[in-house]
């Protein structure tokens, strides 16, 4: 099975600044974004787990596209 991947218009890669290189799948429930310039990762897990974290625990790598 493949994943179908989509491009984000305008938006540039906090890591290597190109434009126009991110693109977003799901993948087990969690939102994916990669450069495919520099291969950069961004993650994000859905509503429900980030309700779930407790307010003195540090969490790594949530993304909000926002």
């Amino acid at each position: 099975m493949s994943v179908r991947k989509r491009f984000i218009a305008g938006a540039v890669c906090p890591r290597c600044q190109a434009q126009d290189s991110l693109a977003m799948w799901r993948e087990n429930g969690v939102d994916v974004v990669e450069c495919v310039h520099c291969g950069h990762q961004m993650r994000e897990a859905d509503k429900q787990a980030r309700a779930s974290v407790r307010s003195n625990e540090q969490v790594i790598g949530i993304f909000h596209p926002d």
